[in-house]
């Protein structure tokens, strides 16, 4: 599903209409229905056009507003950019039971040997349960379970071994948390298990594409589900990635897989789209991504952001060791909420809450209503 035009918001952070003189102010509207970030101006990006005259600047509002530009005659599709547009301002629906009006926090609960960061350090059955409970009392609104590596050149787990790894875990957690819990598969049968197993949610990384029978078991479950774009497969996906506008190809992706998943019967509102860094990009992929992150909120679902500790942090801060890269993670976090990302999945999750939360005070100048 590629289009040719885009839709930007350039947001402003601590945005309080009931602040601000109407009659001598630039008029701004909510971004994602929010009283705490808005837009006063959109980027329009026109795919086909010559670098210089690729971006125009609209004003969201005004005399000359987008309201108030003809957008029904070519090279303009009317209906697909007021479409992108309501997405934009439209406030979200709740998601697994949480509001999307502020930063949510996922934490990660890795169960496996070889994962870039943290493998093996919680293999162990009780010490994944402990770390669980250990990061939703430091603030995680959702535990994040993966059985299965898709970092970098990893190799694919046998179905029998993930659900080994993976379904422990969830019962033991499940019994002793009313934190949301998530599974992170991209295989059918683990999704099946898991939703019987009382998990939450449903994270794809291959966004329902890698197991045929991944959609009609995610759509039969009920759950909300995270549709992750990722270019290729872990063991070779980081490679040789091309892209046409990496930005816009992963927004025409994450459409089309939105598109594919409501046919079989799974509503955007149980819809999280993520813009997969890391997954099939190198460092100037990612950079161009985390910049351009309020571009994904006209795909009409929340955003989430897997930053954590990833290998561009290390690039860009030559630091090898991923726990040695708590800072970069974080400061990649604050830049995706301060683009309106509602979800941020985090291997620290004390040291992000903390973050979020001074950046939160800092930003609005009060202490209250903060994550």
């Amino acid at each position: 599903m590629t289009r040719r035009f885009y839709l930007r918001p350039i947001v402003s952070v601590a945005y309080d209409r009931g602040r601000f003189d109407r009659d001598r102010s630039g008029a701004q509207e909510k971004l994602c229905g929010r009283s705490d970030l808005g837009f006063a101006n959109l980027e329009l990006i026109d795919a086909e056009a010559a670098s210089e005259q690729r971006v125009r600047l609209i004003p969201a509002e005004g005399t000359y507003g987008f309201a108030n530009e003809d957008w029904y005659h070519p090279p303009f599709n009317g209906e697909e950019l007021w479409q992108t547009f309501d997405h934009l301002i439209a406030a979200r629906a709740d998601y697994a039971g949480l509001s999307m009006d502020r930063p949510r926090i996922m934490g990660i609960v890795n169960v496996t040997p070889d994962s870039f960061s943290d493998g093996g350090s919680f293999s162990n059955v009780q010490a994944a349960i402990d770390h669980g409970l250990r990061l939703v009392e430091e603030g995680a609104d959702i535990l994040d379970i993966g059985g299965e590596s898709t970092r970098p050149g990893s190799d694919a787990v046998a179905l029998d071994e993930e659900l080994r790894r993976v379904l422990p875990v969830l019962e033991g957690l499940r019994a002793r948390t009313e934190a949301k819990i998530s599974v992170d598969t991209r295989k059918a049968e683990v999704m099946r298990r898991a939703a019987a197993g009382g998990a939450d949610i449903l994270n794809d990384v291959s966004a329902l594409t890698h197991d045929p029978d991944a959609l009609a078991a995610a759509a039969e479950s009920g759950l909300p589900i995270m549709l992750m774009h990722a270019q290729g497969d872990p063991k070779t996906m980081n490679d040789d990635p091309q892209y046409r506008d990496v930005v816009l190809d992963v927004f025409d992706f994450l459409n089309g897989r939105i598109a594919a998943c409501e046919a079989a019967g799974i509503a955007r509102e149980k819809i999280v789209a993520d813009p997969g860094i890391g997954f099939g990009k190198h460092l100037h992929h990612n950079v161009a991504v985390l910049q351009a992150m309020s571009l994904y909120h006209g795909l009409g679902v929340p955003i989430l952001l897997g930053a954590s500790r990833k290998k561009l942090i290390g690039q860009l801060c030559n630091v090898d060791d991923p726990k040695k890269r708590v800072p970069g993670s974080i400061a990649a976090a604050l830049s995706s909420i301060a683009q309106g990302v509602q979800i941020i999945r985090v291997h620290d999750v004390a040291e992000t809450v903390q973050a979020v939360r001074v950046w939160q005070a800092a930003m609005r100048g009060t202490e209250k209503g903060l994550v």
